[in-house]
């Protein structure tokens, strides 16, 4: 009898042992598998994430701002998006173990900073799925002429970014990477190109302005604003792409060569198309295309409005994944148990997204809202206390940190006036919106205007 129980034992210590070995075998297989970014990956991954819905409302912001103004923003914002990016990579190669942008609120307030910051990271993520969702939505009524019920859309829109958010390794999206791009370039080269010749045919000028509109509100002008400022939104997912990279220190490559490619084609897209169209350019800017070539724009850009929408999933789906099990081999999602748990995930963040989609129904207040709640914090005011708070080596006021200390303070408050200021304007335009009937209603099979 109590030789059986010593072989029993035995099995069992084995079949622990075993268990350990395999878990330890997943742990691997999981860290090599997400640690395969170099930076030319991490700038084509930072293209799919960046480049996509900003570029679409570009020329709308340069009607509302003038050509003038939409200019020197479209560029200020972008250096300045750069800098604070660059700031963004400095802390996670002093700062290893910092995984996604709530880390980094843990070491600069604590508990409540990883609590406050993690909660707008998912939240602007999950305003992202809802922005896409959106754009899917406009993409298909127009492409069928208002075939079907918005509300159809959305959900079709919705379905298709889930399923691109099933992969959740960031170096399986960056193959993607390539066709977001090729896209994006497609629809907008289609857009710049056909009214242009639109322009021509017409053989008038488009009466566009160097200066703002005439008798143009504050909300107005604020939330041209906030969407170019929408535009340069990839310092959020920084942090996690990083994460992946076998080589982080080479991401100063990376930010350069998107925030270059973002501001030339930025500036370029919203001056050429306001140029062309003039005060009237619609948003998205496809719509001005004209009936014919905006349904070829729009079937060209599917592509970019759905892999760039599906990263956002993935980018909030890994951080609470990973939070959920933390110390579980599960995080690697490479057992049933973890695939289980990560498609539950995802798919309630696309849920989420649709229904911000169908509550929000306006394609620039969307975006409004999303810049300055969330985009004002995660790429100016956060990365400039970063680097007071982490960063910085010695007194502010020493005099070799003197320019870096006033550079980041004009930072702090840039992201500062967007928030507030971009809040409000949103609100009241949303409500002006409601009030003039000058939109659709949420959740309704109506099309969009």
């Amino acid at each position: 009898m109590a030789t059986e129980m010593k072989k029993d034992d035995k099995k069992i210590v084995g079949q622990v042992r075993d268990i350990g070995q395999v878990e330890k075998a997943k742990a691997a297989e999981g860290d090599a598998h997400f640690h395969r970014l170099g930076w030319k990956r991490l700038t084509v991954v930072l293209i799919v994430e960046a480049i996509a819905l900003g570029s679409l409302s570009m020329p709308a912001a340069f009607a509302t701002l003038g050509m003038v103004a939409g200019v020197i923003l479209t560029v200020g914002l972008g250096l300045i998006a750069i800098y604070t990016s660059y700031v963004v990579g400095q802390v996670k190669i002093l700062f290893p173990e910092v995984q996604h942008y709530a880390d980094a609120g843990r070491l600069m307030m604590g508990r409540f900073g990883y609590e406050l910051i993690g909660a707008m990271f998912v939240l602007q993520l999950t305003f992202l799925v809802g922005s896409h969702t959106l754009t899917g939505t406009i993409a298909f009524l127009n492409l069928t002429s208002n075939g079907a019920c918005s509300i159809v859309f959305g959900v079709v829109s919705a379905i298709i970014l889930l399923i691109l958010a099933v992969p959740p390794s960031f170096a399986e999206v960056a193959i993607l990477g390539y066709i977001d791009f090729a896209s994006i370039m497609l629809a907008i080269g289609i857009t710049v190109i056909a009214t242009g010749v639109q322009r021509s045919e017409l053989a008038v000028s488009s009466e566009w302005s160097a200066w703002p509109a005439e008798n143009i509100t504050f909300a107005k002008a604020f939330i041209a604003i906030t969407n170019i400022v929408f535009a340069y939104s990839f310092a959020i997912c920084q942090f996690s792409f990083m994460d992946e990279m076998h080589t982080p220190k080479d991401y100063v490559k990376s930010i350069w060569a998107l925030g270059i490619i973002e501001i030339i084609i930025y500036t370029l897209t919203g001056a050429l198309i306001y140029a062309f169209v003039g005060p009237d350019v619609k948003a998205p800017a496809l719509l001005s295309a004209g009936t014919l070539l905006s349904k070829v724009a729009f079937g060209i850009a599917l592509p970019v409005i759905f892999i760039s929408g599906s990263i956002n999933t993935t980018v909030a789906g890994r951080y609470i994944h990973g939070r959920a099990y933390a110390n579980s081999v599960v995080r690697f999602i490479n057992t049933p148990k973890g695939w289980m748990t990560w498609l539950g995930l995802i798919t309630i963040i696309t849920i989420a997204g649709w229904i911000i989609a169908e509550a929000i129904p306006f394609f620039d207040d969307l975006l409004s809202i999303s810049s300055s709640l969330f985009i004002s914090g995660f790429t100016f005011y956060f990365p400039a206390m970063m680097w007071f708070m982490l960063v910085r080596q010695g007194k502010w006021y020493a005099k070799e940190n003197l320019l870096k200390s006033i550079a980041n303070g004009i930072v702090f408050i840039i992201g500062l006036v967007v928030l507030v200021g971009g809040t409000y304007s949103s609100i009241v335009d949303i409500i002006d919106s409601y009030k003039s009937g000058s939109v659709r209603g949420a959740f309704t099979c109506a099309p969009f205007e």
